[in-house]
């Protein structure tokens, strides 16, 4: 029989560094050597996921890290496959470890006869077999009630808290924290919150979606350090509108703190080519090999909050407790040493 004295990963093919990372962190914690389970997951000729586990995962308390990011659908399949074959081979409790929650934009009808993509998505997870879900900012909070099973959603601002601290050193009394939108204001307000700097909006009206006509600044910017604050970038032309106008409103400088670097299209070049002086975000979608060239961004690890909350998971304890600054502090000492 199994000891069951240790939690067992197993990742798919969407992002193998972070679940690598997030092994490596917890076996510093665990003081062993704590690998991802062997596994092959690879692709027929005619496109069809196989998976096929190595290890005996009986009675195991398994986590299996795959975010469904690009490409969603094959990466989504991949994730419940692997569910079903631990589902299969009684493994004990099957946690999926979901760092970008892709279809989550679709969480609610925004016109008649359109579909609730993220409630199916929800659906599907828990008829695969999985018990549990850890993620990092979903595009909307209520999607954690589109489960049955328990959802634990971190979030990346107390990350960001400690970086903007770390990088504005000395200078917080200039930095102002910016919603690009009204709806991501509560999200924005919790991060200027933890670090005592104040508040604007970017006010944005779209003619379509995906084009954005007109923006106005709420707050007065002149002068200041303007940290935009949201949980995904796409293509990046509202971000870079954004920045532009508060550039234009007398704005001294224009970082973004973004949670989900999606990235697609011609983001990176806008990005490269804007006002912004860095875009910030974590590594949640594995970085291709163009945003990690780009001079102006710069990625935050996320394996320590993750491995952290994997534990708790594994052991029965809190993971809101890893919402608190005092908490996280001490797990990112080495990149962010504490005074």
């Amino acid at each position: 029989m199994p000891s069951l004295v240790e939690p067992k990963l197993i990742s798919g093919n969407a992002n193998k560094s972070l679940a690598t990372a997030i092994a490596r962190r917890i076996s510093m914690h665990r003081g062993m050597n704590i690998n991802l389970i062997n596994t092959r997951v690879e692709r027929f000729n005619d496109a069809e996921i196989f998976v096929e586990v190595y290890e005996n995962v009986r009675g195991e308390d398994m986590f299996i890290i795959q975010p469904t990011s690009n490409p969603a659908n094959d990466n989504l399949m991949e994730l419940m496959i692997m569910a079903d074959a631990l589902k299969r081979s009684s493994a004990g409790r099957i946690t999926a470890v979901i760092p970008y929650f892709g279809y989550a934009r679709q969480d609610r009808r925004t016109k008649a006869r359109t579909p609730i993509s993220a409630k199916l998505v929800a659906n599907l997870l828990e008829e695969a077999g999985i018990e549990r879900v850890l993620t990092m900012d979903l595009h909307a909070a209520q999607i954690q009630g589109f489960f049955d099973v328990p959802v634990d959603n971190l979030y990346a601002s107390p990350v960001f808290a400690l970086d903007i601290k770390h990088q504005f050193e000395g200078g917080l009394d200039d930095v102002m924290i910016v919603s690009p939108d009204v709806g991501g204001v509560a999200r924005a307000r919790e991060l200027a919150q933890r670090i005592g700097c104040p508040l604007s909006i970017v006010d944005k009206r779209r003619e379509k979606p995906g084009e954005v006509a007109e923006m106005t600044v709420i707050g007065d910017v002149s002068g200041k350090k303007c940290i935009i604050v949201d949980d995904l970038c796409d293509t990046a032309g509202t971000l870079c509108k954004a920045a532009g106008v508060l550039m234009d409103a007398g704005a001294t400088e224009v970082h973004s703190y973004i949670t989900h670097g999606v990235l697609s299209g011609p983001a990176v070049e806008r990005i490269t080519k804007s006002v912004m002086k860095s875009l910030v975000i974590t590594d949640t979608i594995e970085p291709t090999a163009e945003v990690k060239a780009a001079p102006n961004i710069r990625i935050v690890p996320t394996a320590p909050i993750f491995a952290q909350a994997i534990l708790n998971i594994w052991s029965g304890t809190s993971v809101s407790s890893l919402f608190e600054t005092g908490t996280l502090g001490p797990i990112y000492e080495g990149l962010y040493p504490q005074d």
